[in-house]
């Protein structure tokens, strides 16, 4: 069908921060099935080893770069280096994120600004360096990572929530600044996500019940049960193709439903 060719993503480039495994690894694989070239960060040379690993055990040809999203000046030249050496930037995934679980009187200001300079600050550092490019290609693609913490707030994750919260309105910001360059900017926001770092929120008990978590978690989600990285993939590839030119400025919210529905009567 002629729809199709809407999705392609054939001949462009596709930045995802921190992609090396995890939710990031998974939208860089979806983009590139569609034809996207691959391009990553993280932190460390290890976690970019392992990613670059990763993608070519997948048949995907990626370059990875060693960058800390938080140093601007980093950035940029990590963005000089993609445009040398891959090609200017046609779509960035802000996927790069962290949380720190600490009820917000024990948590100390300095753990809040950690988590807001990588949740929210980090993404407007990214954007800002490839923005210039994309005006002057004349088109653009920019995801940013929310989360239902976006719209809703739960114990002990104020500066998660906070930070999120500030990313969906710095992503209909972007839409608003710079919609008038054939730049989109929107918003990915995933419910709970089954990934090894939630297996043991998942895990059986002793007497073969689920985990409490597990329990709540279920029993919130009309679809009950938990979001796999693959449930992600779809949503990301329409945001960065051609299919969503007239959609900006919106989180679209991949979470099997929750945020839709007030739960069961007890």
């Amino acid at each position: 069908m002629e729809i199709l060719k809407d999705f392609s993503l054939e001949g462009k480039v596709a930045l995802v921060t921190g992609a090396s495994y995890g939710i990031g690894y998974a939208i860089a694989k979806a983009l590139a099935s569609a034809g996207a070239k691959i391009v990553f960060n993280d932190i460390k040379q290890e976690l970019v080893d392992k990613g670059l690993a990763s993608y070519k055990e997948d048949g995907i040809d990626a370059t990875g770069y060693v960058c800390d999203v938080t140093n601007e000046e980093m950035v940029q030249d990590m963005v000089k280096k993609i445009e040398a050496e891959v090609g200017v930037i046609d779509i960035l995934v802000n996927n790069a994120g962290i949380i720190k679980r600490i009820p917000m009187c024990d948590m100390t200001a300095a753990e809040f600004r950690q988590v807001i300079d990588v949740d929210l600050n980090a993404p407007f550092i990214v954007a800002k360096a490839v923005i210039p490019s994309m005006i002057k290609k004349g088109h653009g693609k920019i995801i940013n990572i929310c989360s239902m913490m976006s719209e809703l707030g739960r114990e002990t994750v104020s500066a998660y929530a906070a930070a999120k919260g500030g990313l969906k309105m710095l992503t209909r910001n972007i839409c608003s600044e710079y919609g008038e360059y054939n730049i989109q900017c929107n918003g990915i926001g995933p419910g709970y996500i089954a990934t090894p770092q939630t297996a043991p929120l998942r895990e059986r008990q002793a007497d073969g019940s689920r985990h409490p978590f597990d329990q709540f978690i279920v029993s919130k989600t009309p679809a009950a049960r938990w979001g796999n990285a693959e449930d992600l993939m779809g949503p990301a590839v329409f945001l960065a193709s051609d299919a969503s030119n007239f959609v900006n400025g919106h989180v679209l919210y991949v979470d099997g439903g929750i945020l839709a529905y007030i739960g069961k009567q007890p």
